[in-house]
């Protein structure tokens, strides 16, 4: 790996000062890199790096990756995208635009700089799985016009772009498919699952499930999950993915909210709404290709303990 003349790997993250970018960045500082976060606060926040400031190895830049950067970096972690429905459906065009051409241009920066480039990806690419769980090789059961395919397809779009940059650049990409994440620093109104159950069973409202509740997904904790990015990023020049990076362990929604409310202690109730259009009914991962690709990677902790240290966070929140 190239370093810079103090001996330090100088690495750029796109989207740090989002959910997974600022614990990314944490970890990344922690090993010793110098980290460039790059971010233009559309949904990151600055108070996820407030504790950065003043950091010597850490530099912020407001900027929209839809336009080209020109900085000198080792790595590249592209995580610069809306990633939950409230907010990528607020604007679907930017939506689009942020996933293709910030793909484009951090893409093109990595090819000027001959540098390694990882893009976070997603399994909303499965779209509404016909198969179960989810392998890589699946290709998807994708709605091109929903109101979701704004997220969905731009994400399945950068992936072609960067398995074009491969073959035709012979860059070194990094490809993940990140599945439901959950953790501290979570936007407390994004829409997702966790954090809304958490947040309402604190404030004392009823907990709103969409459907009856059957539908399943898998909660990765995010200190495991930026231990797959690292070991992703550091598995070498001939894994290029897309890996499955998420937690095999299923549960219903239903399960879900009956464990926020029974670990709050909240006299919450649970409330049915209709489904969303386009709302997967099942999601989990196949993990087979992490586990062989990144020095037998998994989840380590538990959905009871990354909900007492999530819900601590929120308590502190509302």
């Amino acid at each position: 790996m190239a370093r810079n003349k103090y001996g330090r790997r100088r690495v750029l993250v796109t989207g740090g000062a989002g959910f997974l970018g600022s614990h990314l960045i944490d970890r990344l500082l922690d090993r010793g890199d110098e980290v460039l976060c790059v971010d233009n606060l559309f949904t990151g926040d600055k108070s996820n790096i407030d504790h950065l400031v003043g950091h010597t190895r850490f530099e912020f830049m407001r900027h929209d990756v839809c336009f080209p950067l020109y900085v000198e970096v080792d790595e590249i972690f592209n995580l610069a995208c809306p990633a939950s429905p409230v907010h990528y459906q607020h604007d679907p065009v930017q939506t689009t635009k942020t996933s293709v051409l910030g793909a484009i241009n951090m893409l093109g920066l990595a090819k000027r700089l001959r540098v390694p480039i990882f893009q976070a990806s997603t399994s909303e690419v499965y779209g509404d799985p016909e198969i179960h769980p989810q392998t890589e090789d699946y290709w998807g059961n994708v709605n091109p016009i929903g109101i979701r395919s704004c997220y969905d397809e731009g994400k399945r779009c950068a992936e072609t772009l960067f398995f074009d940059y491969l073959r035709q650049h012979d860059l070194d990409i990094k490809v993940a498919r990140i599945f439901n994440t959950y953790g501290p620093r979570m936007h407390a109104s994004d829409g997702r699952v966790v954090s809304n159950f958490i947040v309402q069973a604190l404030q004392g409202h009823d907990i709103t499930i969409f459907g009856d509740g059957s539908q399943t997904r898998s909660f990765c904790y995010v200190d495991d999950l930026v231990e797959g990015f690292i070991r992703f990023m550091e598995a070498g020049p001939d894994v290029h993915g897309p890996i499955n990076i998420g937690n095999p362990h299923e549960f219903t929604i239903r399960e879900l909210a009956e464990k926020v409310i029974e670990m709050t202690g909240s006299t919450s109730k649970l409330i049915q709404l209709p489904l969303p259009a386009d709302d997967p009914t099942q999601r989990q991962p196949n993990i087979g290709e992490a586990r062989k690709h990144l020095d037998n990677w998994e989840p380590k902790v538990q959905l009871e303990e990354g909900l007492r240290r999530t819900i601590a966070y929120f308590a502190d929140k509302v």
